[in-house]
């Protein structure tokens, strides 16, 4: 037994492990739940989603301004974009603070949102909203929505990996309130330009976020840096991993929250 196994209770262990299936299951559960009811086109669920999108694409056609802003912030939080901005912040965080396993484990799970996002597609094949006078169009399937999936697991990861880093109470409110906005206005974005459901970015959200959750509980559960963590749980690295990053006096040494 190494001192990094002493560093990990089995009882933490399972409790973290624990949470991250309970994630993973509450987010599978609602993705594959209403995608049950899309299939099978629930009258309530279909009616409201059409009226709510009649609605909101009224208002849009009736002010051309907003659908320009709203067309804009489409093309700004389109996944790939998004995706390279959390890789460049992912490698930021290692080389300044030399927290590798957390930046390795927020890109990893940008990749993983996104691949589950495109994937999730395909299982249900739902059609776009169909608008008598569309004010926008967009290519591919509806359920559930890639930019809700995407920003949600972007904003989601993020907040994570910058946690320790952002140590000031008012800073990390305004990073989780910023992050909050960016995905309110995402979702609202995508109805209001009638290119999705409400359903489609509810799941959105609600995959993107718990997707990141589950990962993050699953992340601290494999290695905890503390039994009973003040706030974050982080993990160690390892004394192999120290060597490898040039020890504790070697160019980069790691953040204290992974020492």
């Amino acid at each position: 037994m190494t001192s990094t196994d002493v560093a990990r209770p089995p009882r933490t262990r399972t409790r973290r492990l624990g949470r991250a299936a309970v994630y993973a299951l509450v987010t599978a559960v609602v993705l594959f739940g209403v995608g049950f009811l899309v299939r099978s086109k629930w009258d309530p669920l279909i009616d409201l989603d059409d009226g709510v999108i009649t609605r909101l694409t009224d208002i849009t056609r009736d002010h051309p301004a907003f659908r320009d802003a709203l067309l804009t912030w489409q093309e700004v939080t389109r996944p790939v974009y998004l995706h390279v901005v959390g890789t460049l912040v992912c490698l930021l965080v290692w080389w300044r603070t030399g927290m590798r396993t957390r930046a390795w484990w927020a890109f990893a799970t940008l990749m993983l949102s996104w691949s589950v996002g495109l994937g999730a597609k395909y299982v249900f094949q739902r059609a776009r909203p169909v608008v008598e006078d569309p004010v926008s169009q967009a290519p591919g399937y509806s359920f559930p929505s890639g930019h809700a999936v995407n920003t949600a697991a972007w904003v989601t990861v993020l907040v994570v990996l910058l946690w320790p880093v952002v140590r000031a109470g008012a800073a990390r409110a305004a990073l989780v309130t910023v992050g909050a906005a960016v995905v309110l206005v995402t979702a609202s974005d995508r109805m209001f330009l009638g290119v999705h459901y409400p359903s489609d970015v509810f799941v959105g959200v609600v995959t993107g976020t718990g997707l990141v959750l589950a990962s993050y509980a699953g992340y601290a559960g494999w290695n905890p840096a503390d039994p009973a963590p003040a706030d974050d749980p982080d993990v160690h690295e390892s004394s192999d991993d120290l060597a490898v990053a040039g020890g504790p006096a070697g160019p980069h040494r790691p953040h204290p929250e992974e020492s």
